[in-house]
């Protein structure tokens, strides 16, 4: 095995995977809250209104592509192979933007025709759990550029390889809470 692809300390995996069960009961309250005020509408528009079957599918497709490319960037890094990291690293981050992009173009429609947060109970429940899965793609956008900054000027040392590891188990866990969300406010609210 290659000195610089150590496994990472079992210490700061075990701490990660803490942070991300927080984040993931987080959700869940998120998930909990969105479920008891879906109907509260105070006479506005309602999950049936707001979906787009076309449009939210490319968002899903869009962002369970980028983690594919998350795990091939992942088997480059085993295989030392920086220049793959890079470019599989790079498509991600790509894939990344333009889910985040269509988040807010869905987000910006509904404020301009006057459903904000602030509309009912329903929107607001809506925005909080769309928008902190937005907000958490956003800051995994930005650690993707900083690691591919490092990458690129220093290479897969042991440091960078585990932060690299622990990305993808951040990117991959945001995929998760997308087909979620996916099923539960898109698929089910829309029917």
């Amino acid at each position: 095995m290659n000195k610089h692809l150590e496994q990472p300390n079992d210490k700061i995996f075990f701490g990660f995977w803490v942070y991300l069960m927080t984040d993931l009961l987080m959700f869940a309250v998120l998930f909990a809250t969105y479920a008891v005020l879906r109907n509260n509408t105070f006479g506005g528009i309602s999950i049936q209104e707001i979906f787009d079957p076309p449009f939210v599918l490319v968002e899903t497709l869009i962002l369970l592509t980028s983690s594919f490319t998350c795990g091939l960037a992942i088997l480059a890094v085993n295989r030392n192979n920086k220049n793959l990291v890079l470019t599989w690293f790079r498509v991600t981050f790509l894939l990344g933007v333009a889910f985040l992009t269509m988040e807010l173009t869905e987000f910006s429609h509904l404020i301009s025709e006057g459903s904000s947060f602030q509309a009912s109970a329903f929107l607001s429940s809506f925005f909080t759990l769309v928008g902190t899965h937005g907000l958490h793609i956003a800051v995994g956008l930005l650690w993707i550029v900083t690691l591919l900054t490092k990458v690129w000027k220093r290479g897969l040392d042991s440091g960078t390889v585990r932060q690299l590891t622990l990305l993808s188990l951040f990117w991959h866990f945001l995929d998760l809470v997308w087909i979620f969300i996916f099923t539960i406010v898109y698929l089910i609210g829309g029917i």
